[in-house]
């Protein structure tokens, strides 16, 4: 499910609001490099095109009727562990977070947030990287302060800081000048040292842990 070079980035719309699709079908026809896939209304209606159709980037909105996005993001990352999924939130929906982080999401963007800002987060998700509105970060450290210490070495820092940014491998090897497997065992280390599942749950453990700051 990757976007070959000079292709437009796919994306899959979920939510069951029509008003909330068309406002980001107007933004996403607007973008020269990003076009829709397809859009559905439910989880069930997803998870049904994604047997037809291969989204780059999926806009998931969480609570949906028939199947919601926690469930339909379950079932989708089962079948295509590659799936990039972007969840699209509210401020209520904190308690939702940790679960869509263990499941393996990319990223929590508000349903407010501005064109430029939406057109950012999906470019970085589709590159390999993570997103999250900053309200919502803060957010959600605010609900669970950490209180673990982790000693990093100078270079586990750096590559840290660049993944809290939402920078995928590649762009951590540029902006270093380390190759990719650098970065990939770097990044593995973290994820170990931290007992993090994934890099959003790393992004999320550095900075409640003061590893990072925002």
């Amino acid at each position: 499910m990757k976007t070959q070079a000079g292709n437009k980035i796919k994306i899959a719309l979920v939510d069951d609001h029509q008003l909330f699709r068309s406002g980001i079908n107007f933004i996403i026809n607007d973008t020269s490099d990003i076009e829709l896939a397809f859009e559905a209304s439910n989880g069930q209606e997803f998870l049904e095109n994604l047997e037809y159709f291969q989204p780059d980037v999926v806009l998931m909105d969480i609570n949906m009727p028939i199947v919601d996005g926690v469930e339909a993001t379950r079932r989708a990352l089962e079948k295509y562990p590659n799936l990039k999924v972007l969840v699209l939130s509210m401020f209520g929906e904190v308690d939702y977070y940790n679960t869509m982080i263990d499941l393996g999401v990319k990223g929590f963007i508000l349903k407010d947030i501005d064109n430029e800002e939406l057109i950012d987060a999906i470019r970085k998700v589709n590159n390999g990287g993570s997103y999250f509105s900053q309200e919502l970060l803060l957010q959600l450290i605010k609900t669970k302060p950490g209180t673990d210490q982790v000693d990093l070495t100078r270079r586990e820092k750096e590559v840290l800081e660049l993944i809290c940014l939402g920078m995928s491998n590649q762009e951590i090897s540029d902006k270093l000048f380390i190759s990719q497997r650098t970065v990939e065992r770097h990044r593995s280390s973290l994820l170990f040292k931290t007992e993090s599942k994934n890099s959003v749950s790393l992004v999320v453990f550095a900075i409640k842990n003061g590893l990072v700051k925002i």
